[in-house]
């Protein structure tokens, strides 16, 4: 098989993979931002408001290995069904409204390990069903989708919960709850191509055999400060703004010219590849997000805001498709969903430590100070991205 498309209904195993991305993310962007309204409603302690962030967070960072070994052993199918219950659980676990703080934190536990189950059988799918050739436009497509649904999430809050300052938080989980039943019905009419297993020093090697691949760690390290960088765009572009005097309003469009610029790079991914190649994507798109971010932390006009904060959003964007595209052409068979695994325990470090990082180094100088030492990260790891192979041969 050398391509997705050329095996049998290898066009309708990606529709549904698609579909599963964008679900599972529909139902996370509801389920976490309606949890810290329900805090809210309870009157949660702060304390308790920080151990309800952190349990959705912490999942990964201990279960995410665990999960790729399970995923190569057992296969893609069967992990994310798993995911699929627990994800339709964690919305039934919120809407009970028992166990107050606690019941809120149990209900994050849940639909953090759903949500990491699903996302790694997912990754470990694309990569053992794409084919050579086919990982960059593949990948691209399913972090559209997982915008997609990031994007829709937060919208369909809105459209249930009503317009007041705190929404009707139970209509909301029970909504999340039936996305997650139709997430698992998704899941149940997924076929597989039959699985390629390890063999030789991958079978017996495992995490090892990984670890040693030349140009790992420079690609998780892109692949952390990027979206590092993404999440520190997400919270100082706001301060950035109300440090300018910026309407609330004008600093949501900047956020969503950003996101929709990143849906259109990875849409177009497969397209960019091959036009110049992914090494050299790689470097001009973390380049390219470096020298955006740089640039904002200078004053200017809200226009010249905006244009920049695209030219942010179209570099931010191409980063995590390429590094799961590079992982699955070097990754031997049957250790994918490891390789996968480790991306995304990575990517949690880098969501931990990064910020707090970006944040002493920037302490009292204001959000400028943050976004200008994040572009120094980001140019970091772009010349890290020089010496890093990434170009697999024609087409990848």
């Amino acid at each position: 098989m050398t391509s997705g498309e050329r095996a049998p209904g290898g066009r309708r195993l990606l529709v549904l993979l698609l579909l599963h991305s964008a679900l599972t993310q529909v139902i996370t962007f509801v389920l976490r931002p309606t949890s810290a309204y329900r805090a809210l409603e309870l009157d949660v302690p702060a304390a308790w408001l920080g151990a309800l962030t952190a349990s959705f967070a912490v999942v990964p960072l201990v279960l995410a290995v665990p999960s790729g070994q399970a995923t190569d052993r057992f296969g893609e199918r069967r992990v994310m069904l798993v995911g699929a219950v627990l994800m339709a659980a964690s919305g039934a676990v919120f809407a009970t409204e028992r166990g107050g703080a606690a019941g809120l934190v149990v209900g994050s536990v849940v639909l953090g390990t759903g949500h990491l189950l699903s996302v790694v059988g997912q990754q470990a799918a694309v990569a053992n069903s794409a084919g050579p050739g086919r990982f960059d436009t593949a990948f691209g497509y399913y972090t559209f989708a997982a915008s997609l649904g990031q994007a829709a999430g937060p919208a369909l809050i809105t459209l249930i919960g009503g317009s007041g300052a705190l929404p009707d938080t139970t209509p909301i989980f029970l909504t999340a709850t039936a996305l997650g039943v139709v997430l698992l019905v998704c899941t149940a009419f997924l076929r597989m191509p039959a699985r390629e297993r390890a063999v030789g020093a991958a079978e017996s090697g495992g995490m090892g055999v990984l670890l040693r691949l030349p140009g790992l760690l420079r690609a998780l390290l892109i692949s952390c400060v990027v979206l590092a960088a993404v999440d520190i765009t997400l919270v100082y572009l706001p301060a950035l703004g109300s440090d300018r005097g910026l309407a609330a309003g004008v600093v949501g469009l900047l956020l969503t010219l950003r996101a929709v610029a990143s849906m259109t790079s990875r849409l177009f991914l497969g397209h960019l590849v091959r036009l110049v190649g992914r090494r050299r994507l790689m470097i001009v798109s973390v380049a390219l997000s470096a020298g955006s971010m740089a640039v904002l932390a200078v004053p200017m006009p809200t226009l010249a805001m905006a244009a920049v904060v695209v030219l942010l959003g179209l570099g931010l964007g191409v980063g995590q498709p390429l590094t799961m595209s590079w992982l699955a052409e070097v990754a031997p068979a049957g250790l994918r969903g490891r390789a996968m695994s480790l991306r995304l325990t990575g990517n949690r470090l880098g969501q931990v430590l990064i910020p707090s990082a970006v944040g002493l180094v920037a302490a009292g100088v204001g959000a400028a100070g943050v976004l200008a030492a994040t572009a120094g990260a980001l140019a970091a790891v772009a010349v890290a991205a020089r010496r890093l192979a990434v170009d697999g041969g024609p087409g990848t």
